[in-house]
């Protein structure tokens, strides 16, 4: 058998072709920066699109561990995502200007990646062109999205969520559900236990995106004010609407229906509510 020829680091990485895609438009000093971040976006987004599938197969199969590990990845680059912003701030307006009008119709809401992950984490409600020209976002929409694996996993773990969530059809928007709600409530009464945490990393997802979403507004704003967008986009209108919407709403509302726990070593049997240390919060939990 022939030896394999030699492997080399930049042969690997493909790197003559990858450092090949660096075109800036105009001679402007800081339009690499904006090319090379935007393009590593880009590979960011594959790679969570790429663990997406893996944390929905891994739910699916109830495999706690492994849907964890995947969720905390995906959570963790997004904290690299948002981090990246650091870096594209350093730009100030008039540099932007420098180069900005040889973007002509291009915007990053054009993103066929970031609008497929939108899916994936459950958005339905995509303009109809969008869905005529982008195949991969049809399949996304017509297919379960993460909450619904979740769903599936918990049920699987015999969890009380009701039939109805799970024979929904999902390519409708998914709408908060009381239901659910009782079946998370029941989870997060074991917050040790692998169906919490993994909750809670989905938890950590959601955020990981509005957290984007948030710094990603602040840097349109620091840098075009209240300027339309790049091809025409709203600019900073549409990414403030965005705000505030969690991909995942039913995980955040059993937080205002969870009730406290009693501390340890504690009986609230003979307690007066008048002792040290005791607030006034729980002499009214005592009374109630």
């Amino acid at each position: 058998m022939a030896d394999s020829p030699t492997m080399t680091y930049g042969g690997y990485l493909r790197l003559d072709r990858l450092l090949s895609c660096q075109e800036p438009m105009t001679r402007a000093h800081d339009e690499l920066l904006f090319v090379i971040i935007h393009q590593v976006y880009e590979l960011w987004f594959k790679q969570i699109l790429h663990e997406a599938a893996l944390l929905q197969r891994r739910l699916e199969d109830g495999n706690s561990a492994g849907a964890l590990h995947t969720a905390r990845r995906i959570a963790k680059i997004l904290k690299t995502v948002v981090g990246q912003l650091d870096v594209l701030e350093t730009m100030t307006p008039r540099q932007f200007a420098s180069f900005r009008d040889s973007l002509g119709t291009s915007s990053g809401f054009q993103s066929e990646q970031f609008r497929e992950l939108e899916a994936v984490l459950g958005r339905r409600g995509f303009p109809a062109s969008d869905l005529r020209d982008d195949e991969r976002l049809r399949a996304a929409v017509a297919r379960p999205s993460l909450f619904d694996s979740l769903l599936r996993y918990l049920a699987g773990r015999g969890l009380p969520v009701p039939a109805a969530a799970l024979e929904r059809d999902t390519s409708r928007p998914w709408e908060p559900d009381p239901g659910v709600q009782k079946a998370l409530l029941a989870v997060y009464a074991d917050e040790s236990g692998p169906a919490a945490e993994v909750c809670e990393a989905l938890v950590d997802v959601d955020e990981g995106v509005q957290e984007w979403r948030y710094r990603h507004l602040k840097m349109v704003e620091r840098t075009i004010g209240a300027k339309l967008g790049t091809g025409g986009s709203a600019g900073a209108d549409y990414l403030r609407s965005t705000l505030f919407a969690p991909a995942f709403p039913d995980l955040w509302e059993v937080r205002s229906q969870t009730e406290s726990l009693p501390m340890p070593g504690r009986d609230d049997d003979d307690d007066d509510g008048g002792g040290p240390g005791t607030g006034a919060g729980e002499g009214s939990a005592h009374d109630a």
